[in-house]
């Protein structure tokens, strides 16, 4: 079965730091492009960060920028997301998903997805 779990969401301060972590199960993520997408309030989900099934094509959201990263680690299966520099607008629910077919940032592109992980940033 395959499944995709997030986890590492919270509550930070603006300017702060969280790691969020995609755990895969039933198949390896080297099989897959990986994304993450959030979805705030009212909001459509939007596509932050893709990392390609080789690990050889990043891209990201120009509201992340500079900010976040994402990496893979296929030893472990797992896929994470450095979120730096924390703002209130980053407030969502983060979701992790996983694509045989596109690297871009429609969410009807994904073929699995997770439950999603809340991060609030907050003073």
């Amino acid at each position: 079965q395959v499944q995709v779990v997030e986890s590492g969401g919270g509550l930070v301060q603006p300017g702060g730091s969280l790691r969020l972590s995609c755990a895969a199960s039933g198949f390896t993520v080297d099989w897959f492009h990986i994304g993450w997408f959030r979805q705030a309030p009212g909001k459509e989900r939007e596509g932050v960060s893709v990392i390609s099934s080789s690990s050889s094509f990043t891209n990201y959201a120009d509201s992340v920028k500079g900010r976040f990263t994402i990496s893979k680690d296929n030893a472990k299966n797992m896929v994470y997301l450095q979120m730096n520099s924390l703002k209130p607008e980053d407030t969502a629910v983060y979701y992790c998903a996983a694509s045989l077919s596109t690297t871009g940032f429609d969410p009807d592109g994904y073929d699995y997805w997770g439950q999603g992980t809340q991060v609030t940033v907050s003073s």
